[in-house]
């Protein structure tokens, strides 16, 4: 491999241009800035539909291939459908086969068994979430261990996964690479008024509503405070979902439930000029709303474990419960101080350990290291641009 380009295929998303959630944004980054610097660049998309006419086709966009597979099934059929014909394509394909997740790890073996070099980010440890019944934890225990043993690298986007990570393969097997997030300096305040809320008067929380996030402990502390605040809780609620009902029920007039706001532009600007941000995650890595919100400059209010301590640092006051929570809340609302402190260790933070062009250029070095392609062919390599970070 002299000065033919490198190739990299990203699988384990529903596809980009980004429009869900954290793998996806970070898979067009990641893509974008390979097709940067010269590698040939492809994406599994998924496409559901009624009724399969044409599994596969493919277009360009901005450089990048988009392998768009189509799948006439629904849920987690639909992923592990997606999942496998994903796998069946890249067995076919050269390069490196950089897998976003483990949730359909199982497939892998087929990948190894055709010769394929597969790196995977190994993200949290989703057989902990107490939402998943014994079948489903299960299943996500083995691809676990399938994961870890299936891949030549894999990736721990925080310490506490990387030494959990360990207890399955070799320390040597392991690197840590974070998520990253863009400095946020500025943000219109339109998006934000058009809720009822004035910039700076508001706390927000951006999550999945699930028991293992602390949604209804937060909404019930915020309930708790007196003054003119607001609360805004963005994610979707479903009146089917005994946990959702809760939560609404608790919800005061100054709690805010616009539901999920996919416009990325809306949800920086409603992080931008939030007093403090909200995390209540307890299982999981480095989570990139939590990065997003130390890039914004937000004072966090996170719940207290390992995973949060670690990634906002001096940026965050912790919680346990709902009236730690409160007393926390409590703080926020009336430490400008704290508050201003809070946000400049935030963007100090993100800064340190979460620059974008740090995390590009380190996948880029494990993909060429599974390639074995050396110092000295790296620069050989057709670079037109520096690429888009």
């Amino acid at each position: 491999m002299k000065s033919e380009k490198p190739s990299i295929l990203i699988l384990g998303t529903r596809g980009i241009p980004a429009a869900h959630g954290g793998f996806e944004t970070f898979a067009e980054k990641l893509a974008l800035f390979l097709a940067g610097r010269g590698w040939q660049v492809g994406v599994y998309c998924q496409e559901e539909v009624e009724g399969v006419d044409r599994r596969m086709r493919t277009e360009t966009w901005r450089g990048i291939e988009l392998i768009h597979i189509q799948v006439a099934s629904k849920g987690p059929r639909a992923t592990l459908e997606f999942d496998w014909q994903c796998v069946l394509d890249a067995a076919r394909r050269p390069g490196v086969c950089l897998v976003l997740g483990y949730n359909g790890a199982v497939f892998l073996t087929w990948l190894r068994l055709m010769r394929r070099k597969i790196i995977t980010n190994m993200d949290g440890i989703e057989w902990r979430r107490p939402k998943w019944g014994p079948a489903a934890r299960t299943w996500f225990w083995l691809n676990e261990w399938i994961g870890a043993w299936a891949s030549h690298r894999l990736v721990a986007d925080h310490p506490v996964i990387a030494d959990h990570l360990a207890t399955r393969r070799p320390r040597s097997a392991i690197t840590t690479i974070a998520y990253g997030a863009d400095p946020v300096t500025a943000a219109p305040e339109a998006p934000v008024r058009s809720l009822g809320l004035e910039p700076g008067r508001y706390l927000i929380s951006i999550a999945r509503i699930e028991p293992d996030n602390n949604i209804l402990p937060i909404v019930e502390a915020f309930c708790s405070q007196k003054g003119d605040m607001k609360l805004v809780v963005l994610g979707t609620l479903s009146d089917e979902i005994p946990y959702h009902v809760a939560i609404r029920k608790a919800a005061n007039a100054s709690v805010v439930l616009p539901g999920a706001i996919y416009d990325q532009a809306t949800v920086k600007a409603l992080r931008y000029h939030a007093r403090a941000y909200l995390h209540g995650h307890t299982v999981g890595g480095t989570n990139p709303s939590l990065v997003e919100a130390l890039a914004a400059g937000n004072m966090v209010i996170a719940h207290d474990n390992p995973y949060n301590r670690w990634t906002a640092g001096a940026a965050a006051i912790f919680f346990k419960d709902t009236q730690s929570c409160a007393e926390r809340m409590q703080q926020a609302l009336e430490d400008d101080v704290l508050v201003k402190a809070c946000g400049e260790a935030a963007r100090t933070r993100a800064r340190e350990a979460f620059r974008w062009e740090d995390v590009l250029v380190a996948y880029e070095n494990e993909a060429y290291r599974l390639l074995g392609v050396t110092a000295a062919e790296r620069v050989a390599i057709d670079r037109p641009s520096a690429g888009a970070v």
